[in-house]
């Protein structure tokens, strides 16, 4: 993680949201390298070193070194973030404990249109390998995108719509990868080319592709954890049929086959400009652990058990996006920005080859529309208008959602501005939303309204501290309100409540931050309480032999910290050394009396790096650490501390090509036995062992 990187992502602030009279800061520039602008958190542009929301960006040799086959694993190493980890195909970021609906992803600032908060073994259909930068934000930024983020949004920007010309008429990058844990083969490429001009105007199309081919993966033991193992051995005692033998060594059905195609066209010119894309997604994968069907004993029955375990899912997504943005010359407003995205999305899930399961389809349409009000003094502002149309369903017997038709409009504003050393901002949101029971013919409404504010105050060139208070409402999502069936995937049948109410968050967070030439640090502590969470809970009953949980609300508390640093060690005109490190925590409970644990809540890590930079070279060795999770929910078991060491080469071979790069990575040296809490599969898919990832890139 480099410097940069742990700099931007200390502005580590939480939900700023008011109305349209509480107003925000801008914060001094610490150096014009510094001076980056985030799309993310807010309409207004804003450097990532002004931001008082929580944002965090993944962008250069820090996203070349993290890259992974999907946007969960390739963020987990940012402060808050952990994973779902279903297995190398599906992966998901959860955000200070929080995960599913409470976690919007986006392509390029409109959502995934897909299945992926669902259930964790749907896999987003977005692509990292070629992101220019992903941007996380946990701050007031998520009003932008829908009040039901509670937790947190992720942005994966990839420039398939052009907004700038490229300079030497094309530009673009190609790249080959291979890794050694699971056989990987990995090609991507993308370029912008210059078409024509007009007079003050410019043509630029884009063009993208990526191809990712993985087999199973390699383990550094069994597949099943110690406390698995010890768990089953406890219920099978006494037992004098023959044991079964354990999987070890390779984790089976963890392959992976992914490939996009991208095209983008865009006019630009010195008022703005105006494009639209094509991507087609296409990606194969297995469910490692499979689903838990159920028969008669028999050896035919094994037999047909164990080959429908060898689950996959087949997904396919064709995806239209437009986005613009036109400078005004009224006295009112200076920009107008438009996004919208329009996706049909289905995923099949094969018991087996040729045997078809349930098939999942989402249909979906969202477009957002800002007008950025012109600048006045020290204040600045923008006004939006949302609108999200989804038509979801599953046909299968492992339907457990029924089909429904979801739809969403919301309007949001966001406002700032300076008075001396003090720093204000703030926002909000009203949206109504409704979900239908297509089968049942239930609907259900729901209106929102959700604000926060917050302020800082430069103490001194070098230190400045602030805060955040806010109130958030997040209407339930149509999984939580109409499942009624069984849930494979995680071994549970689930049923909702379709008499749920809007579930509320009120919290606070306080920031102190730190930062000259040689160093910086940043500390966050946060709380937020939760009115009527919703949370899937056991009940101890079974139906069609699987445990029966239940979405059920209850008031739930949130809280932790994050510490990020860095410094240069020295500087000798050559070469550069840096250390950085990131501490954080979070704990969640749903009765704080009766220590009553939310379940898959990640346990305290650590991160700490070495990195040395010159001119053609740069090497990073860290340490990822990661304490034992004994605090469990009900029937959850925990999970061991692990420590791993990881080491990152980037070499320039040609001292007249420095757009030409080699990349070695060496992930889990010591073959540790890795297991994240926060995956639902923790107990039986464990970490991949010891993997070398070299690539080559070179850019033009």
């Amino acid at each position: 993680m480099s410097i940069k990187s742990l700099r931007l992502t200390s502005a580590t602030s939480a939900l700023l949201c008011a109305t349209p009279l509480l107003f925000s800061p801008a914060f001094a520039q610490d150096s014009e390298a510094e001076d980056e602008i985030f799309v993310t958190g807010s309409p207004i542009n804003t450097s990532i070193d002004e931001s008082l929301v929580g944002v965090s960006v993944l962008d250069g040799e820090e996203l070349a070194n993290r890259l992974n086959g999907t946007i969960g694993e390739t963020l987990k190493s940012e402060p808050g973030v952990v994973s779902t980890f279903f297995g190398p195909g599906a992966s998901r970021p959860i955000i200070r404990g929080q995960g599913g609906s409470r976690i919007r992803v986006l392509d390029n600032g409109v959502g995934t249109i897909d299945a992926a908060s669902i259930s964790p073994d749907h896999a987003v259909a977005a692509e990292p390998a070629l992101a220019e930068r992903i941007e996380v934000v946990r701050g007031s930024g998520i009003l932008r995108y829908g009040s039901g983020a509670t937790g947190g949004v992720v942005n994966i920007i990839d420039g398939r719509i052009p907004t700038e010309v490229p300079e030497d008429r094309i530009d673009g990058v190609l790249r080959a990868a291979t890794t050694t844990v699971d056989d990987g083969t990995e090609f991507a490429g993308a370029a912008d080319i210059l078409l024509g001009e007009t007079g003050t105007s410019s043509i630029v199309l884009h063009i993208e592709g990526t191809y990712r081919d993985t087999d199973d993966y390699d383990i550094p033991g069994f597949a099943e954890s110690a406390f698995q193992r010890a768990a089953e051995e406890a219920e099978e005692d006494g037992d004098e049929e023959e044991e079964e033998e354990e999987a070890r060594d390779v984790l089976e059905n963890s392959f992976t086959e992914t490939d996009t195609l991208a095209a983008g066209l865009s006019f630009i010119s010195d008022r703005g400009f105006f494009g639209l894309a094509i991507k087609q997604t296409n990606s194969e994968y297995g469910v490692p652990g499979g689903h838990h069907h159920h028969h008669e004993e028999g050896e035919e029955e094994e037999e047909e058990e164990e080959e429908e375990e060898n689950v996959f899912i087949e997904l396919e997504q064709t995806r239209y996006d437009l986005n613009g943005e036109l400078a005004l010359d009224g006295a009112a407003f200076e920009k107008i920005n438009i996004f919208a995205g329009y996706a049909d999305y289905e995923h099949i899930e094969f018991e087996g080859p040729g045997e078809r399961g349930t098939v999942f389809s989402n249909e979906g349409f969202e477009t957002r529309i800002e007008l950025i009000q012109r600048q006045q003094g020290e204040w600045k502002g923008a006004v939006g208008l949302q609108y999200n149309d989804n038509e979801f369903s599953a046909i299968g017997e492992e339907a457990f959602v029924p089909p429904t038709t979801s739809e969403q409009i919301g309007i949001y504003t966001f406002q700032e501005t300076n008075v001396g050393d003090w720093h204000f901002e703030g926002a909000a949101r009203f949206e109504n939303t409704s979900h239908t029971d297509d089968t049942n013919n239930i609907e259900r409404e729901f209106d929102t309204f959700s604000v926060s504010g917050g302020a800082d105050y430069h103490i001194n060139e070098n230190w400045r501290i602030g805060g955040t208070i806010f109130r958030t409402e997040r209407a339930p999502a149509t999984e939580e309100l109409f499942s009624n069936g069984p849930h494979l995937a995680t071994n549970q049948f689930e049923i909702g409540d379709n008499t749920l109410d809007t579930e509320t968050a009120t919290g606070v967070e306080a920031a102190i931050r730190f930062g000259n030439d040689v160093a910086s640090l940043s500390f966050n502590v946060f709380h937020t309480s939760y009115d009527d969470f919703i949370f899937l809970a056991p009940t101890g009953g079974e139906e069609d032999e699987l445990p029966i949980y239940t979405f059920q609300a209850a008031d739930t508390v949130f809280r932790g910290f994050e510490i990020v640093g860095d410094v240069i060690l020295s500087d000798d005109g050559k070469t550069v050394w840096t250390a950085d490190a990131v501490l954080e925590k979070v704990e969640a409970e749903k009765d704080v009396v009766n220590n009553d644990n939310l379940p898959q809540i990640p346990p305290l890590g650590l991160l700490v790096g070495l990195q040395a930079e010159s001119d053609r070279l740069t090497v990073r060795g860290e340490v990822d650490y990661a304490a034992e999770q004994n605090s469990v929910a009900l029937f959850e078991l925990p999970t061991d501390s692990y420590t791993a060491l990881n080491a990152f080469i980037t070499f320039a071979p040609l001292p007249s090509d420095p757009t030409l790069k080699v990349r070695v990575a060496g992930i889990n040296l010591t073959d540790e036995e890795i297991r994240q809490h926060s995956s639902p599969l923790k107990a039986i898919v464990p970490q991949p062992g010891r993997n070398f990832r070299i690539s080559v890139e070179k850019s033009f």
